[in-house]
């Protein structure tokens, strides 16, 4: 057990430093990621029409709160006629809510990396602990490869978050976790 936690925490700080790295000093998390143009008029509009925090999709079925799917099946054909005429998307919206928190979400974030590296550790463990160095990376890099899948790829099939957004964020996850499996793989 001992070896597992001092894998996750080495293996979460690899990982760690690794989002740093990318994001601070190689620019990658950034290199898919615009402004809004004229974010002042739209951030008016947003204050003005959005009342609360939450994750909103336009264009909207014009159902209102919690339809049922038999008025979501109803309204497919004359959404559809929308969102083939409207520009669409999503929408992260959270109304103005005080100073912004970078400890608190880097903390956040490396307790993330941590558990990662403890799930990936114990993998390790229970499938390759008596494997070569290599088979235990290689379990890491795959749990890496299917993080990055599982999030990235059904975010740009269902809403059309641009490629190259896609291809930087698996390249950032799947480095981190073969660098984090090199680590790892030494317990």
């Amino acid at each position: 057990m001992k070896r597992i936690v001092l894998a996750a925490i080495l293996g979460g700080l690899t990982l760690f430093v690794w989002m740093y790295v990318a994001h601070d000093v190689l620019g990658i998390g950034e290199m898919a990621v615009g402004e809004i143009p004229n974010e002042a008029v739209v951030l008016s509009a947003m204050r003005g029409a959005i009342p609360e925090a939450g994750f909103y999709i336009f264009p909207g079925f014009g159902l209102g709160p919690k339809p049922t799917s038999a008025q979501r099946n109803a309204a497919m054909p004359e959404y559809m006629k929308k969102y083939e005429q409207s520009p669409h998307g999503i929408l992260i919206y959270h109304p103005p809510s005080g100073p912004f928190h970078f400890g608190t979400l880097l903390g956040r974030e490396f307790a993330l990396n941590v558990l990662q590296a403890l799930l990936a550790a114990w993998l390790v463990m229970g499938i390759a602990g008596g494997r070569n160095y290599g088979a235990r990376v290689g379990v890491v890099t795959v749990a890496g490869v299917l993080a990055a899948i599982s999030t990235n790829v059904e975010y740009w099939n269902w809403y059309e978050f641009p490629g190259n957004y896609i291809a930087v964020y698996m390249t950032t996850q799947i480095v981190g976790f073969v660098l984090a499996g090199f680590v790892i793989a030494l317990s």
